[in-house]
């Protein structure tokens, strides 16, 4: 497996070989669909792509391909979290004299830092991009590189070689890079391996070479091979291990070794076969629809065009003479005879008719495999909106499969390289290993979140006959409505009070409501106390006066 006797070049062909049957196929899903995502052997800049017949598959991989960017990557949303086990987390914050919110809120200050690193390298564009490679060749490669965004390479592009669980051992991708782009060390071994290939020609080619191109080649592109490898696990802890060859020379620098469990790269299938290095896409399952419904469109669209041909028949032995009908306006009046002129019909309509509606048919089959919008609604004159809930519920449940792998294969692996890039380059804490780990909650995840919901609101219509008063006594508000939110992907934290905050809202309002009662009583006994204070005061003002009196007498 990790023969270095041979060049990558040549193990790359060795390895195509295997690949051939997978990409066929794929050349012809893609055909049937977006024909440039997988062109066609030998192709160049000049090349004339075929055009379909149809646009379902086309307008189905583009939807579909947007409904799982969505899913696995939400605007404004995270897809992961950091989890903590409770034991360790008790044990932290024993260690730090700080509790367990103290330890959450440091870790999403860490999802926050990577969801922004994420959003500033533009993974977005290339992964809606690798998803289409999925849905039409089944097969996609993404390299992350130590820096900079991610790099997508189609299926015939690269080779892989898997074990028997599926694992990849073995990845060789191919570049074609112009020689301008290549590095001062690097255009050395391509000066060397040009004047080589060179000495190789004959006369014709040389002065044809020399006339049409400059001397050191730049207008040429060169193959650059990099190969990512597993080391045997016999020799030590299994590493993943690369290197780069251009024109079968290593390229001085270029090695690299990285953890087992942080690949610089990510094969990823659509659907996984045993004992198969390459996946099957999800075109490829629909392949008949596709072929069939490509056929009936020429054959509508062909057989339409010449219905709609006009064409007029003369009788030459009657009345009607060709050049006054040719040049009779509308409303003109010209000599002959009713029969002498009749117009060509093809008669087919019947047969077009059959050959349209069975092309509808499968387009809708298609439609509602491509999970397009257009596929929920049947064709009736009432469709509660119950009924378009349920279908569109069983049409995303159909993707339960294909979220399992891309959680596995793509969105966990992205995160753990994400971090770890981020990590080397200081812009994150050193995280313990093994005990902080990033948790998918998009995908299959959000699937459960759903139904979770649909759970939540069935609950409360089978309890709406025993009325408010009922529900209210044996219900949990608070944590109902902390379960809906979080069914729906909304952090409850952030708008649900908590029984401290209600309690000391409830406290406020009794103040409140306690101070407004004594402002009202207040209001209406002061009156009577100043009048009664007033009648005090006259009094003892009296009783002062007469005892004055009295004393004078």
């Amino acid at each position: 497996m990790n023969d270095m006797s041979v060049s990558l070049e040549q193990r790359y062909d060795m390895l195509e070989a295997e690949r051939l049957t997978f990409l066929d196929r794929a050349r012809r899903c893609a055909e049937l669909t977006i024909p440039t995502l997988i062109p066609p052997a030998g192709h160049s800049k000049s090349t004339i792509y075929y055009t379909p017949w149809q646009g379902i598959g086309a307008r189905g991989v583009n939807n579909l391909a947007s409904k799982l960017l969505l899913a696995l990557f939400p605007p404004n949303a995270p897809f992961f979290r950091l989890e903590i086990d409770d034991f360790t987390a008790s044990a932290l914050a024993a260690s730090n004299g700080s509790g367990k919110e103290v330890i959450e809120a440091g870790l999403s200050k860490i999802e926050r830092a990577v969801m922004a690193e994420i959003e500033g390298t533009g993974c977005r564009s290339p992964v809606f991009l690798a998803m289409k490679h999925l849905i039409v060749g089944g097969n996609v490669l993404i390299s992350m590189p130590s820096e900079g965004g991610l790099r997508v390479f189609r299926m015939d592009s690269y080779v892989v070689k898997r074990d028997v669980h599926g694992n990849v051992i073995d990845c060789i991708a191919k570049d074609e890079v112009s020689p301008m782009a290549l590095s001062v060390e690097e255009r050395k071994l391509l000066d060397h391996a040009e004047q080589a290939k060179l000495e190789k020609l004959d006369k014709d080619e040389k002065k044809k070479d020399a006339g049409g191109s400059e001397p050191n080649g730049t207008d040429r592109t060169v193959k650059l091979f990099t190969r990512w490898y597993r080391t045997d696990p016999a020799l030590g802890t299994p590493r993943w291990r690369s290197y780069q060859e251009l024109n079968s020379v290593r390229v001085p620098g270029s090695q690299g070794v990285w953890p087992i469990d942080k690949p610089p790269f990510m094969a990823l299938r659509w659907n996984t076969v045993e004992c198969e290095d390459y996946g099957r896409s999800f075109i490829e399952e629909y392949l008949g629809d596709l072929i069939s419904l490509e056929g009936l469109s020429k054959a509508i669209v062909e057989g339409s065009a010449a219905a709609a041909r006009l064409v007029f028949l003369l009788n030459p032995n009657g009345l009607t003479k060709l050049d006054s009908f040719r040049k009779a306006e509308n409303g003109d009046v010209i000599i002959g005879k009713e029969g002498d002129v009749t117009v060509v019909q093809s008669q087919k309509q019947a047969d077009l008719t059959i050959a349209s509606n069975a092309a509808k048919e499968i387009q809708n089959r298609l439609a509602q495999a491509f999970l397009m919008n257009s596929s929920v609604q049947r064709n009736a004159e009432r469709v509660t909106a119950e009924e378009v809930r349920f279908m569109a519920q069983e049409l995303e449940d159909a993707l339960g499969g294909v979220y399992s792998i891309l959680a596995q294969e793509f969105q966990f692996p992205f995160v753990v390289r994400i971090m770890d890039r981020m990590t080397k380059a200081k812009k994150l804490p050193k995280l313990p290993q093994g005990v902080v780990k990033p948790v998918i909650i998009t995908g299959l995840e959000a699937l459960g979140r759903g139904h979770d919901l649909q759970k939540y609101t069935t609950f409360l219509q089978v309890l709406a006959p025993l009325g408010n008063e009922v529900i209210a006594q044996f219900l949990k508000p608070s944590g109902f409505i902390s379960h809906v939110a979080s069914s729906l992907g909304i952090d409850p934290d952030d708008i649900v009070k908590t029984p401290d905050e209600i309690a000391q809202a409830q406290q406020q309002a009794q103040m409140a409501q306690q101070s407004q009662q004594l402002g009202e009583f207040a209001g209406k006994v002061a009156p009577s106390i100043i009048k009664s204070l007033g009648d005090q005061s006259m009094h003892s003002k009296d009783l002062a006066q007469a005892q004055a009196q009295q004393g004078q007498n």
